[in-house]
């Protein structure tokens, strides 16, 4: 009898197919999207769970009792309840940096968006106005010899470390987890401590889990630290800046601008207050799914559900793990 994989959410035609083509023989994939008849169904029945989180606390262990692997398909995992995980004794693994190269990129796109100003140049051409104020108001910047900071040096952060030097970037990090000189040297980046990272950057790139210790870890004080030309770049989780601050900092003119890809709430309000600034540029969580990591997504928790059903201790875990 073929294991069962729950899958969830539900995904468009083209990537069903995609999805069931990678299923390894021996297997089943029931997709369902969450909280729905079939989804509790298929919960009950399923060995494997592949996909995105979606509120995995005690409910959902309890409705999937022969759960022996929660294989997510993006990175972050601050929907799963690790004590649940634990009591319920199901490993919970993230996706193994498979979209690492595409956050990576976003989030240097967004650097140059905001000091090149991009949306507002853009949004001025399409209404008529060309070259709108003097060079002196209207300022943009170059990242060449600029200070980046990344705030977690995991899979994505090193990425982005390595494309901020084809930049001519200076490269400093924070992270609770320092690396060793010689790995620091093959990266060329050096390890400062958080509030000399917010003092002495001039672009800080936001690349950490969210959890307790880093929920709204940028908030007034961190902002009042930062240089009046510098930008902070979010590309990892909303809640991990304190908004209300954000918005008060930046209409306020003490730091330069702001690239945002995660918000605290998804979809945002639509007459959020942040909108009204120009200094602010905003994608939808996108950073992460691109055409070419979905294969990779897939193949990954593919893989590792294989080396669990082969008796294998599963990669990348996260949660749940005795």
């Amino acid at each position: 009898m073929a294991s069962k994989i729950l899958f969830c959410p539900k995904q468009p035609p083209v990537i069903m197919e995609l999805v069931h083509k990678l299923t390894p023989a021996g297997f089943e994939l029931i997709p369902a999207d969450v909280d729905t008849p079939e989804f509790y169904e298929a919960a009950a029945q399923a060995e494997y769970y592949l996909g995105f989180a979606r509120r995995m606390g005690n409910e959902f262990f309890r409705a999937a009792p022969n759960l022996k692997l929660v294989q997510l398909t993006s990175a972050g995992y601050d929907q799963v309840d690790p004590e649940a995980a634990h009591k319920a004794k199901v490993p919970v693994s993230n996706n193994g940096g498979a979209n690492a190269i595409a956050v990576a990129e976003h989030a240097m796109m967004l650097m140059l968006a905001v000091y090149k100003r991009v949306v507002q140049f853009h949004n001025h051409i399409v209404a008529g106005n060309w070259r709108v104020g003097n060079p002196a108001d209207i300022r943009v910047h170059e990242l060449s010899g600029a200070t980046l900071g990344i705030v977690g040096l995991g899979n994505i952060g090193k990425k982005v470390a390595r494309r901020a030097k084809a930049f001519d970037m200076k490269v400093q990090y924070y992270d609770i987890k320092r690396l060793t000189e010689d790995q620091e040297d093959a990266l060329g980046v050096r390890f400062v401590l958080y509030d000399e990272l917010l003092r002495t950057s001039d672009v800080v790139s936001l690349h950490v889990p969210l959890d307790d210790t880093t929920r709204k870890m940028i908030g007034p004080r961190e902002l009042a630290m930062m240089k009046p030309e510098s930008i902070i770049i979010n590309t990892c989780r909303g809640p991990v800046i304190d908004e209300d601050a954000l918005h008060d900092t930046l209409k306020a003119g003490k730091i330069f601008g702001a690239g945002l890809d995660v918000m605290v709430e998804e979809p945002p309000s639509p007459k959020h207050k942040l909108f009204s600034l120009p200094n602010v540029i905003f994608t939808p969580h996108s950073a992460g799914p691109t055409w070419e990591n979905y294969i990779a997504r897939f193949r990954n928790g593919f893989d590792n559900i294989q080396r669990v059903a082969s008796g294998r201790a599963p990669l990348w875990v996260v949660a749940g793990q005795e």
